[in-house]
C-alpha cells in the first residue's frame, strides 16, 4: 500500500515554462509592501528573482513575500521564517510563524516567503503526476514537462533567492527560522553567506547534505524512540521488550506480506496487502501523528498474536488511505509534488553515476546498498531501506543539474536545535551532528514531540526555549512528562478476554473501549488534516460499522471494536448518550453514558455500572467547508 503521487494544482508545466523563458530581466527596487487581503496586519509584496542566478537561462521567479514590520522604516536586521517539504507554502502560516517567533523578533521585522516553485510563488505543476502509470514513470514524464527549468528549483537556487530578498528589502543580518527542510535552506544559507546571519533556530534538522537516501539515522533512532515510548510500564500488553516484538514483525512481513481487513468510513469492508515497507512506514507516520504513534505497540502484539486488523488499519491511517479502494502503490510525495520531485531529484546525492540511465542507476543503487553491514538497517533489510526513500522515483528522473557544489563552514553564531524525542525521520541525532559543526549550540530534546516541534509540542518546552535562547539565558532541559497519548492495549479479540467479573460488566467495558477507540480515531484524522474534527467527516470502527461526527456529537452505526459487541446511537459532546448494544457476543441491552463516561443500565438482563476513563471527553468540530 503506497500512496498514489497527488499532481499539484494551477497551470501546467509547459505553460508556466513558457512564461518564465519569456519574462524580462528582475526589477531590483524596493517592494512595495501593501496590506495582505486576508490579514491587514501583515504586508504583501512580490519579489522578482532571476530564474538562474547564474545568467545563462533567462527568466524570473514571482516569490510571494510576508513581513511584520518593526516600524515605520526597515530595521537592521530581520526574523525570516523557512518552511519545509520541500514543497510547503510558508505565507500561510505567516502569522503562526510570527506568533510562535515573537521572543526572536524584539526590534527585528519578521519576513516569511513562499520559496520558488511553491505556493504563490510561481509554483511548478506536472500534468503526468495526475495520470494512471507507475511513479517513475510520471516522474520521468514530469521532468520533461518541465524541461531545463526543473534545474533551477534546488536549495542552492532558493538560497540566492533569500539573499537577493535581503539585499532588497535592506536587511544587514539575518535570524533565521527553519523548520525540517527549511533548516536545510538556513544552514545553507549560513554556510554561503556567513556574514549575513545574525542566530540560527533550526526545529527538526535535515542535515547539510541533504536527506541520505537510505534513511540511516531513521534506522539508528527506532530502538531509542520506542523504548521511550514504552517506558514506566506505557505497554504492558506486549509481553515483551518493545524492539523485540518489531523485530520478530518485521521478519514475519519480510517472509511474505500478509493481507488484513479494514473497515472503509462507509462501513464496506476492504482487504489491505501490508509488507515490511508498510511497517517502515507506519513508524514514518508517527513523527507526524502521535495518535498512530500511540497505537502501534497494541498492533504489533495482535499482528503476531493472529489478529491482523488493528496493523492493516494503522498502515492504511499512515498514509493517508482512509478511504482508498487500492493498495500497494509506490512512495508518497507531498505537495508541491512537481516542485518536491525537481529539488529532491536534482540535488539529492544518490549512490549512483548522475548520467546513467533508470536501470543501471537502480542497479548501481542496490549495488552500494548491498555492500552496507545488515546491522545499520536491522530489524529491516538493506533494500527495504533503498525502497523506502526516493531513490525509486528519481533513477526515472533526468538530472538537468551538476552534483551539489560542497560548501563552507558554518558560522559559530548562536545556535538553537529543537528535535522532537520521538521524531525518526529527523532525529535528535541529526541535531546533535549539527551541533558537532557549530560550537556552543544548544540542542534541546522535546520529550514525547515527533516531527516538526514548535508550536506542536505538548508541554509548551520549545516555547520557553526560544524565549531564553533570544533572552541570552542559558536553555533549561525540558521537564519529564507523561505521554499525552497514551499508549492503547492490543485490542480484544473475544468478549471473554475484556475485563469484568461479569458478561453484562464486560459488555459495558466493550461499550467504553469501542467509544474511546473511536475518539482517538477521530482525533488522529484531525491530527492529520490539521484541524478540529470536521462535521461530516467518518471514521470505520475497527470490526466493523462506521461514526460520523456532526456539529455536537459522534453517531455511531454499528460499531465493533470487541468481535460481536456492536454499538449504536447518538453521543453528545455535552449531556448524556443513550446507546444500543447489540451483536453475537453481548450481553444486549440499553445504556446511559454520561459526559464523565459512567455507563448505567441494563445489559442481558442485570443492571451494570461500570465508569470509563476517557470514552466521551468533547472534540473539537470544525464546520464544513
Amino acid at each position: 500500500m503506497r500512496t498514489r503521487l497527488r499532481g499539484a494544482a494551477g497551470a501546467a508545466a509547459l505553460g508556466l515554462t513558457a512564461a518564465v523563458l519569456a519574462a524580462p530581466a528582475p526589477a531590483q527596487a524596493a517592494l512595495g509592501f501593501t496590506p495582505c487581503p486576508d490579514d491587514p496586519e501583515i504586508q504583501c509584496a512580490t519579489a522578482t528573482v532571476p530564474l538562474d542566478h547564474g545568467g545563462v537561462l533567462p527568466g524570473q521567479v514571482a516569490l510571494s513575500v510576508r513581513r511584520v514590520p518593526n516600524g515605520p522604516t526597515p530595521t537592521p536586521s530581520a526574523v525570516v521564517a523557512l518552511a519545509g517539504g520541500p514543497g510547503q507554502a510558508a505565507t500561510p502560516f505567516a502569522r503562526a510563524f510570527a506568533t510562535g517567533l515573537s521572543p526572536a523578533r524584539g526590534a527585528r521585522d519578521f519576513v516569511t516567503f513562499d520559496q520558488r516553485g511553491t505556493g504563490r510563488s510561481t509554483p511548478l505543476s506536472c500534468g503526468s503526476l495526475d495520470r494512471d502509470g507507475s511513479e517513475p514513470a510520471r516522474a520521468a514524464g514530469c521532468a520533461g514537462e518541465l524541461g531545463p527549468i526543473r534545474g533551477f528549483f534546488r536549495t542552492v537556487d532558493t538560497v540566492a533567492d533569500l539573499e537577493a530578498l535581503r539585499a532588497t528589502l535592506g536587511y544587514e543580518k539575518l535570524t533565521l527560522y527553519g523548520v525540517s527542510y527549511g533548516t536545510k535552506v538556513a544552514l545553507a544559507y549560513a554556510a554561503t553567506h556567513p556574514t549575513r546571519v545574525e542566530a540560527l533556530v533550526l526545529d527538526s534538522v535535515v542535515p547539510l547534505e541533504g536527506p541520505d537516501p537510505l534513511r540511516r539515522t531513521t534506522f539508528q533512532a527506532i530502538p531509542r524512540v520506542l523504548t521511550e515510548l514504552c517506558s514506566r510500564d506505557a505497554c504492558p500488553s506486549l509481553r515483551a521488550n518493545i524492539r523485540s516484538v518489531l523485530a520478530s514483525t518485521a521478519r514475519l512481513l519480510q517472509r511474505s506480506a500478509r493481507t488484513g481487513l479494514v473497515t472503509a468510513p462507509d462501513g464496506s469492508r476492504v482487504r489491505f496487502r501490508v509488507d515490511e515497507l508498510d511497517l517502515l512506514f507506519t513508524l514514518l507516520g508517527g513523527d507526524l501523528n502521535p495518535a498512530l504513534r500511540a497505537e502501534l505497540p497494541g498492533s504489533l502484539r495482535a499482528f503476531l498474536d493472529g489478529d491482523r486488523t488493528p496493523f492493516t488499519r494503522l498502515a492504511v491511517r499512515a498514509q493517508g488511505l482512509t478511504g482508498v479502494a487500492s493498495s500497494n502503490q509506490q512512495v508518497s510525495l507531498p505537495d508541491n509534488d512537481a516542485l518536491f520531485l525537481a529539488t529532491r531529484c536534482e540535488e539529492s546525492i544518490f549512490p549512483w553515476d548522475r548520467a546513467a540511465d533508470a536501470v543501471t542507476r537502480l542497479a548501481q543503487a542496490r549495488a552500494a546498498t548491498d555492500t552496507l553491514p545488515a546491522s545499520a538497517f536491522a530489524p529491516f533489510r538493506p533494500r527495504t531501506a533503498l525502497a523506502s526513500e526516493m531513490a525509486p522515483v528519481c533513477a526515472a528522473w533526468p538530472t538537468a543539474s551538476p552534483p551539489p557544489a560542497p560548501l563552507g563552514p558554518l558560522p559559530p553564531v548562536p545556535t538553537l536545535v529543537l528535535e522532537g524525542s520521538t521524531d525518526i525521520r529527523t532525529p535528535l541525532e541529526s541535531g546533535q551532528a549539527i551541533a558537532a559543526q557549530i560550537p556552543g549550540t544548544r540542542v534541546l530534546g522535546v520529550p514525547f514531540a515527533g516531527h516538526s516541534v514548535l508550536g506542536a509540542e505538548p508541554a509548551g518546552c520549545a516555547e520557553r526555549a526560544v524565549t531564553e535562547f533570544f533572552a541570552g539565558r542559558p536553555v533549561a532541559d525540558c521537564p519529564r512528562i507523561d505521554n499525552p497519548f497514551s499508549v492503547t492495549p492490543k485490542p480484544p479479540t473475544r468478549l471473554d478476554r475484556v475485563r469484568g467479573a461479569s458478561k453484562a460488566t464486560r459488555t459495558a467495558n466493550a461499550l467504553i473501549a469501542t467509544l474511546t477507540d473511536v475518539r482517538r480515531q477521530f482525533i488522529g484524522d484531525a491530527i492529520a488534516a490539521g484541524s478540529g474534527v470536521r462535521a461530516g467527516s467518518r471514521t470505520g470502527g475497527l470490526r466493523r460499522g462506521f461514526a460520523e461526527a456532526t456539529r455536537a456529537g459522534t453517531r455511531l452505526r454499528g460499531v465493533e471494536y470487541v468481535p460481536g459487541v456492536r454499538v449504536t446511537g447518538y453521543l453528545p459532546d455535552r449531556g448524556t448518550a443513550t446507546l444500543t448494544v447489540s451483536g453475537r457476543s453481548a450481553a444486549r441491552g440499553r445504556v446511559k453514558v454520561s459526559f464523565a463516561g459512567r455507563v448505567t443500565g441494563t445489559l442481558g438482563g442485570r443492571r451494570v455500572s461500570v465508569q470509563g476513563r476517557s470514552a466521551v471527553a468533547r472534540r473539537d468540530v470544525a464546520p464544513s467547508p
